[in-house]
């Protein structure tokens, strides 16, 4: 089997896209290091501790660790994300935006604009407010944000907005000018820039004996069995078969009829449940470390991990939003209609209204094993961390999902490009003379 890096690298566009797109990831990492101006750097160690368990912490593992450095790239590519994903949901509500999303290419161009509009807004409201949550650490020996006021706040609000445009840019131009989904490699690159310093706290951890040989052997086939799972369950689809009769085309030319199938994901959701459920879930949290409330405090105890309450809400807050976000991204009437259009049809199935039924029967019939997949997948790492009292950076199930996700995006991109230029390729050496005309072989 010929190499697959040499197959990359022999074709020309192909490897100008992913060089491109490293050169883009070296410059989002490199931003990711560059402190906001104003900030003590020595005093914002201390700030790792406050964010876990808050929802600082979970937004700071998307953006690759720029909350707890306090970078220029802090906000990092979720404003972004959160703007795309609230007019999707919104679509489903107002009928203006339904209308842009169903235009076709210029609809797509004014919901886009619409959408980096609203990222700004957005990175103006989080950046404010965490200017104002620097200011309030303390720290252990000095003050975070020594010298507080409005003309801190003033340029960290500056730098962040810059920063969050510049990244929102930045992953449109991976996406048009590179390899894949720019937005899901910005995160997929913070995550996976974690990984050495994950490995080496490890092995130090198994020099110094906190964590056993037999632990850790037993952990990495764990993780290697979650892999193989998460893989398994994002390609699974459950294909419906579909007919397309036989039609008569213009002047007596006939068109044959033709047999193919609408590919229903398993986990058509993708990784979304799990972080709507961990942005929930984490709320009274957050709330209490912003009040000295007893009975706060308590609800916080009881919604930490290692609790039975929380397990149970975590899972059923999964489960929710897989079959929410399910029916927001994924409409059977629509589907129904487009296949009516065509002429074609399920067969034993009425075209119309009762199509639309039965594919949302059997999207609600596999929705329900994909929603108890992401569950398991959520709850595995702490369950691991009881049972190996450890915790590893890599091993969790949002950021499981996403590496995974997103590396076997990338995958189907590049290999897209290869069967592309292979099949230019077989064409232009297929074409021959055939009595003055040009033909194909």
């Amino acid at each position: 089997m010929a190499n697959p890096i040499q197959s990359l690298l022999r074709a020309p566009e192909l490897k100008q896209k992913i060089l491109f797109t490293l050169g883009c990831l070296a410059i989002y990492r490199l931003g990711s290091h560059i402190t906001v101006p104003g900030v003590d750097v020595i005093a914002l160690r201390d700030l790792a501790a406050s964010l876990q368990g808050t929802l600082f912490g979970l937004y700071d593992m998307f953006v690759g660790g720029g909350l707890q450095r306090a970078t220029i790239f802090a906000l990092g590519i979720m404003p972004y994300i959160s703007a795309s994903i609230m007019f999707q949901l919104l679509g489903a509500v107002f009928p203006t935006i339904e209308k842009m999303q169903k235009e076709g290419e210029e609809g797509r161009k004014r919901l886009n604009q619409w959408t980096r509009y609203t990222t700004v807004l957005l990175c103006l409201l989080q950046g404010y407010a965490y200017a104002i949550f620097l200011e309030g650490q303390p720290g252990t020996q000095s003050p975070i944000v020594p010298n507080p006021g409005l003309a801190f706040r003033f340029v960290t609000v500056l730098t962040l907005v810059a920063g969050g445009v510049f990244i929102m840019w930045l992953g449109e131009q991976i996406t048009e000018r590179g390899i894949g989904n720019g937005m899901s490699l910005l995160i997929f690159f913070g995550i996976v820039e974690g990984f050495p310093n994950a490995v080496a706290r490890t092995f130090e951890a198994l020099s110094v004996g906190t964590i056993s040989a037999f632990k850790l052997a037993a952990l990495l086939a764990v993780m290697i069995g979650v892999i193989a799972g998460t893989v398994a369950v994002t390609m699974a689809a459950r294909k419906i078969p579909v007919q397309i009769p036989r039609k008569v085309v213009g002047r007596g030319r006939i068109r044959e009829g033709q047999k193919s199938f609408i590919p229903l994901r398993i986990n058509s959701a993708g990784v979304m449940p799990i972080i709507f459920a961990q942005s929930i879930i984490v709320v009274p949290g957050t709330i209490a470390s912003f009040s000295n409330a007893p009975f706060l405090a308590r609800i916080s105890d009881l919604f930490q991990p290692g609790n039975t309450l929380y397990y149970v809400t975590y899972a059923l807050l999964i489960v929710f939003f897989t079959y929410f976000y399910t029916a927001i991204i994924f409409n059977p009437i629509d589907l129904a209609e487009n296949l009516n259009k065509q002429g074609a049809f399920i067969p034993g199935v009425k075209p119309g209204a009762r199509t639309a039924e039965y594919i949302d029967y059997v999207l609600s019939r596999i929705t329900l094993p994909g929603s108890l997949f992401l569950a398991a997948i959520a709850l595995v790492p702490f369950l691991i961390f009881a049972w190996f009292d450890i915790q590893l950076f890599f091993f969790g199930g949002t950021a499981l999902l996403i590496v995974v996700g997103v590396a076997l995006d990338t995958v189907q991109q590049m290999q897209q490009h290869l069967l592309l230029r292979h099949y230019e390729g077989f064409m232009k050496k297929g074409r021959v003379k055939y009595r003055g005309r040009q033909r194909y072989m």
